[in-house]
């Protein structure tokens, strides 16, 4: 009763935190893999999200997707804030991985010249779980392992509160 890309991309990971939250460690991590694409959309339509997806390769989904993974890491991050649980969103780059199997070749060639590899792409993620020193931190946006400034939209805590909410009873309506 979701569009794919959003169920796959926010309700699912929205989903496995809120049943993983208790068990997690208090000073713990949690690390939401988002993308620059989020700079895209200004507001969320609400109803949009509730069609049934007709095709997989709507990148207008995807960006609205990943505007939803930020505002729930920073909801997120106001919420574990007594348990001293950290929050971070970031972008992994734009990475040459089998997601783009089906551009047909050649062209596949020479789109995955211009992008980083698998390795490459992992270090923002390991950086944000691993590094030393991130303690507090909780909740920003990171890029090539630094905190940077999401869109306007990811900032917008009404937003971010409103996604949650209905994202919960979302998740408890199909239980």
């Amino acid at each position: 009763g979701f569009q794919m890309t959003f169920g796959t991309n926010h309700l699912g990971p929205f989903a496995f935190t809120a049943g993983l939250v208790d068990h997690i460690v208090d000073g713990g991590r949690i690390v939401n893999v988002a993308s620059r694409a989020h700079h895209g959309p200004t507001t969320i339509d609400w109803d949009l999200l509730k069609r049934p997806t007709t095709t997989g390769k709507s990148y207008g989904e995807y960006r609205v997707s990943k505007l939803a993974n930020i505002l729930f890491t920073k909801e997120l991050a106001k919420r574990l804030a007594p348990r001293r649980i950290d929050t971070f969103a970031l972008h992994p780059g734009v990475v040459a991985s089998d997601i783009w199997r089906k551009i047909p070749w050649p062209f596949r060639s020479l789109v995955t010249l211009f992008m980083i590899s698998n390795d490459e792409g992992a270090r923002t993620s390991l950086h944000c779980a691993t590094a030393p020193g991130l303690a507090g931190q909780t909740g920003l946006y990171w890029d090539k392992c630094q905190a940077v400034k999401p869109s306007r939209a990811a900032r917008d805590e009404a937003l971010a509160a409103e996604l949650w909410r209905r994202s919960e009873a979302w998740i408890a309506a199909g239980a």
